[in-house]
C-alpha cells in the first residue's frame, strides 16, 4: 500500500495538458447535463402530479447510486482500464438520461436514476483520479482549482439552458444526452494518456474512507452543507422575510463565490506542504459565517457579502480536500481513495438535507444556521485534533 506521504518520488513537475483537458472537459459536459436534468426532472414530475415526498425520494436515488457505484469503480478500472470505463459510463449516462423521456411509469425512474447517477459517479471518480495523477505536486491545487471552476460553470450553465428551452417535448432530454456524449470525444482522444491501475488496492474499500480522514470528512461536510444548504436556503430566506427573487439572488452570490475563489484557494494550497491548516481555516470561516446568519438576516447586502465568501469557503473544502488526498497517496490507493472521497460526498448529500430540515422543524428558522454550524464545528474539532495529536498522519 502507498503510505501517506508529502511528496512523490521522481514526480515530473510539468502539467500533462492532454490528460487534464480530457478529464476536465469531459466531466464539465456531464456537469451541464446534470445541471439541466435536475430541475427538468423535478418540474416534469410536478406536472404529472407526483407528490413532493415521492419526488424527493426519487431525487435521493442520486446519493444511493453514488454510494453503490463508488466501491465498484476502482475494480472496474483496474480490470478494463480508466478510459474505456469512462467511455462506457458516458454512453450509459446518455442513454439513461434520454430514457427518462420515454419512461411513462414513474417507478421506472428509480432504476433510471440509479443507472444515470451511478454512471456519472464513475465519471467523477475516474476524472478526479486522472486529474490528480496527471497534476505535478507543486501545481495540483491550481489544476484542481481550474477543474472545480469549470465544473461549477458547467453546473451553472445547465439551469440557464433549462430556462431557455423549457421542459416540453424530447428536446431538453436530447440536448442533455448530446452534452454527455460530447464527453466521450476528449476521453477517446487522450485515451493513451489515461493513468493505469496496475494493481488492486490492498485495503478494503471502507478502510480508504478513514485512511485520510481530514480529506474525506471535509468532503462529507461539503456535501452536507451544499445539498442541505442550497435546497433549504430558499425556505430559510423566505421565512426570514426575503422575497423569492431576493432569496434566489442570495443563492446566486453563493454560486459566484464558489466559482471565483476556486483557483485562488487552489494556488494557496500549492504553497502549503500540509493542506490541513488551510482546511481547518476554511471550516472555521464556514462556522463563523453560519453563526452570523441569524444576526445579519435582516440586511440583504450584508447577507450577500457574507454568502459570497462563505460559498468560497464551502467549495474550497472539496478542492483542497481533493488536493490533500493527492498529496498523500499514489497509484491504486489514490484511485480507491478518490472513490471513497466521492462516497463520503454522497453520504453528505443524503445526511445534510435530512439533518438541516429536521433542525428547522425542531428549532424554527434559526435551526438552519445552527445545524450548518454543527457540521462545520464537528469538522473543526476533527481537523484541529488531528493537527495537534496525530502529527503528519492524514
Amino acid at each position: 500500500m502507498s503510505e501517506p506521504t508529502n511528496s512523490r518520488a521522481g514526480a515530473v513537475e510539468e502539467i500533462h495538458w492532454p490528460s487534464l483537458v480530457a478529464a476536465i472537459s469531459s466531466i464539465s459536459a456531464v456537469g451541464i447535463a446534470i445541471g439541466l436534468g435536475l430541475p427538468l426532472l423535478s418540474i416534469i414530475l410536478e406536472k404529472r402530479g407526483i407528490p413532493s415526498t415521492l419526488i424527493g425520494l426519487n431525487t435521493a436515488m442520486a446519493g444511493v447510486a453514488a454510494m453503490m457505484a463508488a466501491p465498484l469503480t476502482t475494480k472496474l478500472a483496474h480490470k478494463w482500464g480508466v478510459a474505456p470505463i469512462m467511455i462506457w459510463a458516458v454512453f450509459l449516462s446518455a442513454l439513461s438520461s434520454l430514457g427518462f423521456y420515454y419512461a411513462e411509469s414513474f417507478w421506472l425512474w428509480f432504476p433510471l436514476r440509479l443507472v444515470f447517477h451511478g454512471a456519472t459517479t464513475t465519471l467523477f471518480i475516474l476524472s478526479e483520479f486522472w486529474i490528480n495523477a496527471a497534476s505535478p505536486p507543486s501545481k495540483r491545487g491550481f489544476v484542481l482549482g481550474i477543474y472545480a471552476t469549470v465544473l461549477s460553470l458547467g453546473f451553472a450553465a445547465g439551469p440557464l439552458l433549462f430556462s431557455l428551452i423549457g421542459s416540453e417535448g424530447v428536446l431538453p432530454f436530447a440536448i442533455g444526452a448530446c452534452a454527455i456524449l460530447m464527453a466521450a470525444l476528449p476521453i477517446f482522444i487522450a485515451r493513451n494518456e489515461s493513468p493505469l491501475i496496475e494493481e488492486k488496492p490492498e485495503l478494503h474499500f471502507m478502510r480508504y474512507v478513514f485512511l485520510v480522514p481530514t480529506a474525506t470528512a471535509a468532503v462529507f461536510v461539503f456535501g452536507a452543507v451544499e445539498a442541505g444548504g442550497l435546497s433549504l436556503f430558499p425556505i430559510y430566506a423566505t421565512r426570514s422575510g426575503f422575497s423569492e427573487t431576493e432569496a434566489a439572488l442570495l443563492l446566486t452570490m453563493m454560486g459566484v463565490g464558489n466559482v471565483v475563489f476556486q483557483i485562488p484557494v487552489g494556488l494557496l494550497s500549492d504553497r502549503l506542504s500540509d493542506k490541513r491548516p488551510l482546511l481547518s481555516l476554511m471550516a472555521c470561516m464556514g462556522l463563523v459565517g453560519a453563526l452570523l446568519l441569524p444576526f445579519i438576516v435582516t440586511n440583504w447586502v450584508v447577507m450577500a457579502a457574507i454568502l459570497l465568501f462563505w460559498g468560497g469557503c464551502v467549495s474550497g473544502l472539496y478542492t483542497v480536500g481533493l488536493s490533500h488526498l493527492g498529496s498523500r497517496l499514489t497509484g491504486p490507493d489514490l484511485a480507491a481513495a478518490n472513490a471513497a472521497f466521492v462516497f463520503c460526498y454522497a453520504v453528505g448529500t443524503v445526511a445534510g438535507p435530512q439533518a438541516i430540515g429536521t433542525a428547522i422543524d425542531v428549532a424554527g428558522t434559526s435551526g438552519f444556521a445552527w445545524s450548518i454550524a454543527g457540521f462545520f464545528g464537528l469538522y473543526v474539532i476533527l481537523s484541529a485534533g488531528r493537527l495537534l495529536f496525530m502529527g503528519n498522519r492524514g
